[in-house]
């Protein structure tokens, strides 16, 4: 069942709520039928529609018989007690009926039931604090019809993470947008295949020196946890699209747009290699284009994998992207990043992976054999993507050689 914190409303609320149940006993009941009309339209309720109409009739009654004569004596037997107990009901009733509904009006908003107001509440407002449900795992789902805009079997907390959409699925695992409990808003990517306690503890091992990695050009790594069903790991949230995205929508990127771009990718990875991180998996999916330039992401989360890869076949990285020694099953080091690096640059130049993306055997062969044409490419980067496109991984420039030559 869904946790909803509960709505607290503001001193403001109850005094004005105090107030519109006050105005029947002031005005001697004439007010009633325009306060129960009101809390009809607030509560959206069809049973205080019908008693607003009560009132109204008892107290439209007793108005049009008292004026239709001189003095209330003149009255005739029964319609004098007949409106005066319309009166009363008017009056005591509506003092009575407002009242009792101080608490409902109080919480409710305009245009929903009292009964949904809470969980509205937080729909519309993202919980500064929020607390996750307790008795449940880490990786908590729904049961039944979807709410917040997700669809059935999305989880609505990860850990201490409210989740609020989801923002795509790989093959390692899905992300998912979120709130912190201090109301950042956060990346959660939960690993769906880290289910061995080995791979667990080499990927905590990894995510805690990716924390100490420079914040420059790469998404903050924030939290982990590899208990409960699901290993997660939590990270600053960009707001923006991935380079892969951003080619495919408007195309190649420019000279200028290229060279930073360049720059700052080969400066996050020099900052990532500095911490004695591998990526493995650079490429132009992993490249966010947020508000301040882009962003690295996933790095420190693919060594964990290779004990997946061994014992279910499984490939870590993405065969257009992949240096040869990741092909050819040599040690991957430093420089396999940067090979990748180079081809997410000739990526973002051209609109397409050098090496193609048809089959995967046709891709491999053409990363170990295929040296490709560089033309696309400004003059000022040729050199030194070549260079880090060289098929022996001792002989391509490392990340912070690869800034400096494009800085010069």
């Amino acid at each position: 069942m869904p946790y909803s914190p509960p709505v607290r409303p503001s001193g403001g609320a109850w005094a004005l709520a105090v107030v519109w149940a006050a105005l029947p006993l002031f005005t001697c009941g004439l007010a009633t039928p325009f306060t129960i009309g009101f809390a009809a339209y607030w509560l959206r309720s069809v049973l205080h529609v019908f008693a607003a109409s009560v009132y109204l009739f008892g107290i439209g009654s007793f108005v049009i018989t008292v004026v239709a004569y001189d003095t209330f004596d003149d009255i005739p037997e029964p319609l004098s007690t007949i409106v005066s107990f319309g009166f009363v009901i008017a009056w005591i009733g509506g003092v009575i009926h407002s009242g009792i509904l101080v608490p409902f009006m109080v919480r409710a908003r305009p245009g929903v039931t009292a009964g949904h107001t809470a969980e509205l509440h937080q729909r519309a407002t993202a919980p500064v604090h929020p607390q996750r449900p307790s008795g449940q795992g880490d990786y908590t789902r729904r049961a039944g019809a979807p709410s917040y805009g997700r669809p059935p079997g999305e989880p609505e907390w990860i850990g201490h993470y409210r989740v609020l959409k989801r923002l795509g699925r790989g093959g390692q695992g899905s992300v998912y947008l979120a709130t912190a409990p201090n109301g950042a808003r956060v990346a959660v990517k939960v690993l769906h295949d880290l289910v061995d306690e080995t791979a667990r503890a080499r990927f905590a091992r990894e995510v805690d020196v990716a924390r100490r990695v420079a914040t420059f050009s790469t998404a903050r790594v924030l939290d982990v946890n590899i208990s409960g069903q699901h290993a997660y790991i939590v990270s600053e949230f960009v707001d923006g699209p991935s380079l892969e995205q951003l080619v495919r929508q408007y195309g190649p990127r420019d000279e200028d747009s290229l060279t930073r771009l360049a720059l700052s990718t080969a400066g996050a990875l020099a900052a990532i290699h500095k911490a004695g991180i591998v990526h493995r998996d650079f490429k132009p999916s992993n490249v966010l284009i947020g508000h301040d330039g882009p962003r690295v992401i996933d790095f420190g989360i693919a060594r964990a994998f290779d004990q997946v890869t061994m014992t279910s076949g499984k490939m870590v990285g993405t065969p257009p992207y992949m240096s040869p020694e990741q092909l050819s099953g040599e040690p991957v080091g430093p420089a396999s990043d940067v090979f990748s690096w180079a081809v997410t640059i000739m990526f973002a130049a051209t609109g397409r992976p050098p090496f193609g993306e048809d089959t995967v055997p046709a891709v491999f062969n053409r990363v170990l054999t295929f040296h490709p044409d560089l033309s696309p490419l400004p003059p000022a980067l040729r050199g030194i993507v070549g260079a880090c496109l060289n098929k022996r991984p001792q002989n391509r420039p490392s990340a912070s050689d690869t800034m400096l030559a494009i800085v010069h």
